[in-house]
């Protein structure tokens, strides 16, 4: 059998293979994610409930729902939706981040499957989920239309799929680059590259351009007095998130 092709972009993910041991240090190299991950919960979770009609307030609100995280990382994404009841794999195209995310969910008691593999693999293998979470991914890989090709053919027909990446603009490369990598060096310089930064209405194209329909976008702003993220329906002029279908 021929291999799947891969949409992986080998000086991406060894930037993130670097980085690994430091998925669950809050302040550490993925601080920011840490204090933006209760904002893109919050999102998710709303979204996730009001698609397949659950209760957030029931105990194991997402039980029978299966999820992918692609591009999980640590788990910062993936415990939250075990927590919640949901049938969770993790993937992440970089070796090094599996066992850090396998070892912190057997510490929390937590059941995920957690895999080092790509979304095309996975696609290719058949595999079917009811959401497909998507965040913080697509600006680092090689091709994204052939990438959300893969995460549409991931999804059950009326399956969820949610994107969130940077947008690219004069404000987003101050605020990501300069701001994040070089002035208060929360990431290692040169973990974006500016020019692979989409735009929103770039990300509706490519999501419809790969068989989704896009049904919602929303902003997060982070506010430099509180210090703290929030979602916005008007900004979405540095960090935004997007929600799409999969036609039934």
């Amino acid at each position: 059998m021929q291999a799947p092709q891969t949409t992986v972009d080998p000086s991406e993910i060894a930037k993130f293979e670097a980085m690994a041991a430091d998925w669950w240090d809050e302040n550490g190299k993925f601080k920011p994610l840490h204090m933006l991950n209760p904002c893109r919960l919050d999102y998710i979770t709303s979204q996730i409930a009001g698609e397949f009609d659950r209760d957030l307030t029931a105990p194991a609100a997402f039980k029978g729902l299966r999820i992918l995280d692609i591009g999980c990382g640590g788990g910062l994404l993936a415990e939250p939706m075990a927590r919640l009841g949901a049938d969770v794999v993790g993937a992440d195209a970089a070796e090094r981040n599996i066992p850090v995310a396998r070892i912190h969910a057997e510490q929390s008691g937590l059941n995920i499957d957690y895999r080092h593999t790509t979304a095309e693999a996975l696609a290719e293998a058949g595999e079917q989920f009811d959401a497909v979470l998507n965040m913080e991914v697509v600006e680092h890989v090689a091709s994204p239309i052939d990438y959300l090709i893969a995460c549409r053919k991931l999804l059950k027909p009326g399956g969820l799929h949610i994107c969130s990446t940077l947008n690219r603009n004069p404000k987003s490369y101050m605020m990501a680059i300069i701001g994040a990598e070089h002035v208060m060096r929360w990431l290692p310089k040169g973990t974006h590259e500016w020019s692979k930064f989409i735009t929103p209405d770039e990300l509706f194209s490519l999501l419809q351009d790969a068989g989704l329909d896009p049904v919602d976008r929303k902003g997060f702003v982070f506010n430099p007095l509180t210090w703290s993220w929030r979602l916005s329906d008007r900004d979405l002029s540095v960090n935004y998130v997007t929600a799409s279908v999969k036609p039934a």
